[in-house]
């Protein structure tokens, strides 16, 4: 038997190592690749978190623009070609001369403001006006070398909520005391009643057997109330009242008042010799310092222009189809200047006035009776179809004074607004959307949500 060929073994040392070499060359590359895909990653974390920061700083300084602006009031009367420069104006008072920096119609440039001062986060904006309504707001928002453009739109409009949302509107406290009843016509919510009250803790005295039959609200928050044990408020008296009276309330706007007008057609001076009983007057103006008194029944056409200073006393009766008004300052609240009224008023809208040249353009001046800037209103008699708020700085009701007003009685005074004696004011404001005439509400900057757009550059 043959034994098997045996075959030299062939020596391989060394492939083992070349293997392992091979892998540890395929593993570092994969970890290198893995290093750098990491570091890529973590960059492009970084860039979104900067991204992001800078877009959060935009959109910061979108709330802080907003809410600037949205502090800023202008008077009505202001021309719209002058709105916005009268937005510089406000800025500049209620911001720092730093933050404001200039204005080159038609923009107003914000500098940057720091939002996080230690990691470099600010924002800067531009207001660029478009037209005499619209104005477009451009936020950036800075981080380090980073910006983020945010671009929305605003425009002026009429402030919304005003005093003549009420029936009795009064910057001064209200006092009622005996048996005044203040009730809506149609709904309570007609006499609901606003008080400001801002330097004077009792905002709200009634008294006696007093009730308004609408809400009060009361701007002041720390304000106090008395309500005396058959006074009574949303028509239910004692504690149950004050469930009816809410404190801290937002500030409603009282236009301004602006019977320049009217004045026009105040062509018929009053003379000093005239004869004050039983008188037809039609477009008068009185003269200041006349201080006349009529007497029996006034029947008056038209507009009553009254110059300030001057005391105005109707003893009778008042025969009104048209509107009373006067020159005298808003601010003035020292009861000076006054408007009497004993009798009683019967009133009639200026619509009804005849189609007369002397009239032309006056009939759709409607829903004002009474606009006192600087004259204290008191009345003692009783309303006749009243048509038309009633305004002034002061005013009063005793006696029997009452009946129906077609629209609101505000008080721009700050001291009380009273109302004494058996006074009935029954108001009828239904159907009333417009502010009456010759007041100018506050015109305000609101900004537009649907128009927010990030800018791309």
């Amino acid at each position: 038997m043959k034994r098997a060929k045996t075959f030299p073994h062939r020596d391989r040392n060394g492939s083992a190592l070349v293997l392992s070499m091979i892998f540890v060359a395929i593993f570092s590359a994969l970890a290198a690749a893995m290093a750098t895909i990491s570091a890529t990653n973590v960059q492009i974390a970084e860039n979104l978190r900067k991204a992001d920061t800078t877009r959060s700083c935009a959109e910061s300084g979108l709330e802080v623009m907003r809410y600037w602006i949205g502090k800023v009031e202008m008077s009505g009367t202001i021309a719209d070609n002058e709105r916005f420069g009268q937005l510089y104006t406000k800025l500049q008072s209620e911001l720092p001369a730093t933050i404001v920096r200039g204005y080159n119609d038609p923009n107003i440039t914000i500098s940057n403001v720091s939002l996080l001062l230690s990691s470099g986060q600010s924002f800067s904006a531009v207001l660029t006006k478009i037209d005499n309504v619209n104005v477009r707001l451009d936020v950036t928002g800075h981080y380090g070398s980073l910006t983020r453009t945010i671009r929305s739109n605003c425009d002026f409009r009429k402030r919304a909520d005003n005093v003549f949302d009420f029936g009795v509107a009064t910057k001064g406290p209200l006092v009622l005391s005996g048996s005044v009843e203040i009730e809506g016509v149609h709904i309570n919510v007609e006499s609901n009643a606003y008080i400001e009250s801002p330097n004077t803790l009792l905002a709200l005295s009634i008294s006696g057997n007093s009730h308004i039959a609408g809400n009060v609200k009361i701007v002041n928050p720390s304000a106090d109330v008395f309500l005396g044990p058959q006074a009574g408020v949303g028509g239910e008296t004692g504690s149950e009242a004050m469930k009816n009276i809410t404190k801290g309330v937002p500030p409603s706007a009282f236009p301004d008042m602006s019977p320049g007008i009217f004045e026009s057609y105040a062509t018929n001076v009053l003379s000093p010799s005239t004869n004050l009983k039983n008188v037809t007057l039609t477009n008068i103006r009185i003269p200041a310092g006349m201080n006349p008194k009529f007497t029996g029944t006034a029947t008056l056409r038209g507009v009553v222009f009254v110059e300030s200073p001057n005391v105005v006393e109707f003893a009778g009766n008042v025969d009104m189809t048209g509107v009373i008004v006067t020159n005298g300052s808003q601010s003035d609240d020292s009861g000076t200047n006054k408007l009497i009224f004993q009798g009683n008023v019967a009133s009639r809208s200026v619509a009804e006035l005849p189609q007369e040249a002397q009239f032309a353009g006056l009939h759709s001046q409607t829903g004002t009776f009474i606009m006192a800037p600087g004259f204290a209103a008191s009345f003692g008699g009783n309303f006749s179809a009243q048509t038309g708020a009633i305004a002034a700085n002061g005013v009063q009701f005793f006696g029997n004074a009452g009946g129906t007003i077609r629209g609101s009685v505000i008080n721009y005074a700050s001291t009380n607004m009273t109302l004494n004696g058996n006074s009935e004011l029954l108001f009828n404001r239904s159907g009333l959307v417009e502010v009456p005439a010759g007041f100018k509400p506050q015109i305000v900057l609101r900004y537009d949500r649907s128009s927010y757009a990030e800018v791309v550059l």
